[in-house]
C-alpha cells in the first residue's frame, strides 16, 4: 500500500524581510468540514492500519495487557467535605466512574450523585469536567465536555430529588465556584475563536444565561483565567495566570453581587499564589525569591509588598512549590536537587512554633503530591506517592508526629511483584557542563547493562511543568520485554528550580534539544541501551522535543512516537487566531519580534525538516484538539514524506473523536498506548521495509 501523498498548493509567507513558502497550509480547516481534510486524514488512517496489519495481534495482546493489569472493581477512598464523605467507584467494563456521598467514612445512607457511564452515553467523547456541590450540600453544579475541544456545559442538578435543573451554562472553562447564598454561581466563558478564558459572569439560579452579569473581562489576552475559593470559604478568587506574571482579585463570598477587588497591584515578573485563612492571607511568592518563599500579611497590608512577614526564606537550592494551609499546621511541599518532598511547619497566631519537619519516603526517586484534604480544622493530611517501582498509594499523615498510614495502594492486576523492578536516579553531564537528571527503571532479570537492552526515553521539557517518576502500569509490557525506560528530565521543567526552567525557554530553548540528545549518548555510553535500538516519545511540546531532536540528530534513533505534537512553531506564533498562541509569547517568544522570530525559526521541527534519514515515526492527533490544531502533525507528516530519504515507516494516525488528551474512557485510551508499543516492538525487529 503506497503511503498518502498530500498535494501541494504554494502559500507564501513573509515576516521581517523573509519568505518562506508552505505547501501544506491548506490544511487548516477551522470548521473541520472540509471534505479533502477529512479524507486525507482518513487515508493516513487507513495507511497507518494496513501498515501495521501483520502486527494486529500483537496490538491486540498488548490492548488485552494494559487493560488487564487494571482492577475492573475499584473506588477511591472517601473524603470528608462538611457533613458528608464522597468517594467514586467504577465496576467491570465500565468506561467511567459513579459519583456517590455517604454520612460515614464507612458508606452509610450512601447516595449516588453522578453516574458518568449514562452521562457519557450517546457521545463518542465525554469529559467531566469540575463537580462543585453548594455550600448547603443540596445542589450540585458540574460541567461536561462532549466535543474534546475542553468547552464545557454546566449543568445542576438537585440532590434531594434527582431532578436536573432548567439552568445551563454554556461555552465556560469547566469551573464552578458557588457564592455562600447557594443561588450564585461564578464561571469564566470562553472566546470561541482562541478557547481562551477571558471573561468571569455571575449566574443566578432560576434565570436564563443570557441575563448572567459580566462582573470582569480581561483585555490582556496572555494571561490564563480561572476561579477558585478562599481556604476559609470567604472569598472568591479571580486567578490570572501569565508565563512570568499573576495577578488575583476576590469577590466577598458572602455578598456576590459586591464589586470585584483587586488584591494587590499586577506586576510584571511577580509570580504567586494567594490563599485566605481567617485573619491572613497567605502568599507563595517569587518576589525577591526567584525559587519562592512563604509569606504572609493581613487585608490592610496585602496591597503593600513591603508590609509582608516572611514565614519560610528563598533558599538558592530548594524551590517552593505550595502550601497547603490548616488551622494549626502549614504543609510545604519543596523541591531540592529534583526530589519533591514534604515539611510541616506547626503554627500559632500565625507565627512558626516549633521544629519545622520534614515527611520522609525511601525510594531513590518517586513522585509525591497533596491529596484531597478539604477541610483546614484537622490534624491529619493526605497525600499521594508513587514511584517507578511503587504503584499509587494515598497515605495520610499525622502532622503532629509525622506518622503515616497507608490507606490504600493502587492494585495491579496480574503477577506483578515490585521486587521485580528497579530504578535509579542519575544526573548526566551536558554538552556545556549542566547536570541533568535521568529517571529509569527496568526489571531486574532482563537488564544486562551491557549494552544489549532496547530503550525508550520519555521527555517533556517545557512550560516549567515537571514529570516526576511515577508508576505506570502500561510500561510494564516494554519492561517485561527487556526494555530500560529512562525519563530526562531537561531544562524547561522546574525539576531543579525556576532556573532549570529559564534555561529551557525563549532564547535558551536549545538547551531542552541538547539536554535530551546528550542524555541519550550517555545512557549507551553507560551500557543502559544498545546503541540501534533506542526509541523515544513526547507529547504536546514533548512532541515538539521529538521533532526537533530527530531534525538535529535523526541518527540516534530508532523510532520515536510523537503525539499531539506542537510542530509548526512558527506559524502558529505568528497567528494570534489560534488557540493558546498569545499566551505563549513569554514561552516560545514572539516571533513578531524579528530576534524571537530568528529564534523559533532555528528549531522549529516544521521548518527544519530536510532531506536525511529519519528514523521510524509514529504520529497520533486529535482531530478536535484545542491546544494543538491537528494540521500541525498533519502538516508535518505531509512535509516529511516529501523530505526523508529513508524507507523507514511514517505512520499518522488521528482519532476523529478526541481532542487533546486523546480518547475518553479508563479503557479506551489505552488503544493508542497498545499502538505505540506495538509500533516499537514492530520496528525492533528485523525490518523488511527497509
Amino acid at each position: 500500500m503506497q503511503a498518502p501523498i498530500a498535494k501541494k498548493v504554494p502559500h507564501l509567507l513573509s515576516h521581517h524581510g523573509q519568505q518562506r513558502q508552505d505547501d501544506y497550509y491548506w490544511m487548516r480547516d477551522d470548521k473541520r468540514e472540509n471534505p479533502e481534510v477529512l479524507a486525507h486524514l482518513e487515508a493516513e488512517n487507513r495507511y497507518c492500519q494496513q501498515m501495521l496489519s501483520s502486527t494486529a495481534q500483537r496490538q491486540q495482546q498488548l490492548f488485552a495487557e494494559l487493560k488487564g493489569r487494571i482492577k475492573k472493581d475499584d473506588n477511591t477512598v472517601p473524603v470528608k467535605d462538611g457533613a458528608y464523605w464522597y468517594h467514586s467507584e467504577v465496576s467491570g467494563d465500565e468506561e467511567y466512574g459513579r459519583h456517590f456521598r455517604a454520612t460515614s467514612f464507612s458508606g452509610d445512607n450512601k447516595t449516588l450523585l453522578l453516574d458518568v457511564n449514562q452521562l457519557a452515553q450517546g457521545h463518542d467523547f465525554y469529559d467531566l469536567g469540575e463537580v462543585a456541590v453548594s455550600p448547603n450540600e443540596q445542589l450540585l453544579a458540574y460541567a461536561e465536555d462532549t466535543s474534546g475541544r475542553r468547552i464545557y456545559t454546566v449543568v445542576f442538578k438537585d440532590l434531594a430529588t434527582g431532578e436536573l435543573l432548567s439552568d445551563t451554562l454554556t461555552n465556560t472553562e469547566g469551573q464552578v465556584v458557588w457564592a455562600n447564598d447557594n443561588q450564585t454561581v461564578f464561571y469564566v466563558r470562553k472566546d470561541e475563536q482562541t478557547l481562551l478564558g477571558y471573561q468571569v459572569f455571575r449566574h443566578r439560579l432560576g434565570t436564563a444565561q443570557e441575563q448572567d452579569v459580566l462582573v470582569y473581562e480581561e483585555s490582556d489576552r496572555s494571561f490564563y483565567m480561572g476561579l477558585g475559593k478562599s481556604r476559609d470559604e470567604s472569598l472568591i478568587f479571580i486567578d490570572l495566570e501569565a508565563t512570568e506574571t499573576s495577578h488575583t482579585f476576590a469577590i466577598d463570598a458572602d455578598n456576590p453581587c459586591a464589586p470585584v477587588t483587586e488584591l494587590l497591584p499586577r506586576t510584571q515578573g511577580h509570580l504567586y499564589d494567594i490563599d485566605k485563612l481567617g485573619e491572613h492571607f497567605y502568599i507563595v511568592s517569587n518576589w525577591q525569591a526567584k525559587n519562592f518563599r512563604f509569606m504572609q500579611a493581613t487585608a490592610a497590608q496585602l496591597a503593600d509588598l513591603q508590609q509582608w512577614q516572611e514565614l519560610v526564606a528563598h533558599r538558592d537550592d530548594v524551590l517552593l512549590e505550595s502550601v497547603e494551609l490548616f488551622e494549626h499546621y502549614w504543609l510545604l511541599t519543596e523541591r531540592q536537587q529534583g526530589q519533591i518532598g514534604f515539611v510541616v511547619y506547626q503554627h500559632r497566631q500565625g507565627k512558626v512554633a516549633g521544629t519545622p519537619m520534614p515527611l520522609q519516603f525511601a525510594d531513590p526517586c518517586y513522585f509525591a503530591g497533596v491529596a484531597m484534604n478539604p477541610e483546614p480544622n484537622v490534624s491529619k493530611a493526605r497525600v499521594f506517592y508513587s514511584s517507578l517501582t511503587t504503584p499509587g498509594s494515598l497515605f495520610e499523615f499525622d502532622l503532629a508526629t509525622g506518622e503515616k498510614t497507608l490507606l490504600k495502594q493502587q492494585q495491579v492486576v496480574g503477577e506483578f511483584n515490585a521486587d521485580d523492578y528497579a530504578s535509579e536516579r542519575l544526573f548526566i553531564t551536558a554538552r556545556d557542563g549542566e547536570q541533568v537528571p535521568v529517571s529509569l527503571v527496568y526489571r531486574c532479570d532482563l537488564f544486562t547493562g551491557d549494552g544489549s537492552n532496547p530503550l525508550l526515553q520519555y521527555g517533556y521539557g517545557a512550560y516549567g511543568i515537571t514529570i516526576d517518576p511515577s508508576f505506570s502500569s502500561t510500561i510494564l509490557s516494554l519492561l517485561d520485554r527487556g526494555f530500560v525506560y529512562a525519563i530526562a528530565h531537561i531544562r524547561g521543567s522546574e525539576m531543579l528550580g525556576r532556573q532549570w526552567y529559564e534555561a529551557g525557554k525563549l532564547k535558551h530553548k536549545q538547551n531542552s534539544f541538547n539536554d535530551f540528545i546528550d542524555v541519550t549518548e550517555a545512557l549507551v555510553a553507560k551500557g543502559y541501551g544498545a546503541e540501534d535500538k533506542v526509541f523515544a516519545s513526547g507529547g504536546s511540546a514533548g512532541g515538539l522535543l521529538m521533532g526537533a531532536v530527530i531534525n538535529q540528530a535523526p541518527h540516534l534513533y530508532r523510532a520515536i512516537g510523537c503525539h499531539v505534537p506542537f510542530l509548526d512553531v512558527l506559524t502558529t506564533m505568528l497567528d494570534e487566531s489560534i488557540p493558546l498562541t498569545t499566551n505563549e509569547y513569554d514561552e516560545w517568544g514572539n516571533p513578531n519580534d524579528e530576534g524571537d522570530y530568528q529564534t523559533i525559526a532555528a528549531y522549529s521541527p516544521y521548518d527544519n525538516i530536510k532531506a536525511q534519514d529519519y528514523p521510524h515515526i509514529l504520529v497520533t492527533t486529535g482531530l478536535h484538539d484545542s491546544q494543538v490544531q491537528y494540521w500541525e502533525p498533519m502538516k508535518w507528516v505531509a512535509k516529511m514524506r516529501e523530505y526523508k530519504t529513508d524507507n523507514h515507516l511514517l505512520l499518522f494516525k488521528t482519532d476523529m473523536e478526541s481532542g487533546h488528551g486523546g480518547a475518553s474512557g479508563r479503557f479506551k485510551s489505552l488503544q493508542e498506548k497498545a499502538l505505540e508499543f506495538n509500533f516499537f516492538l514492530h520496528t525492533l525487529a528485523e525490518d523488511e521495509h527497509q
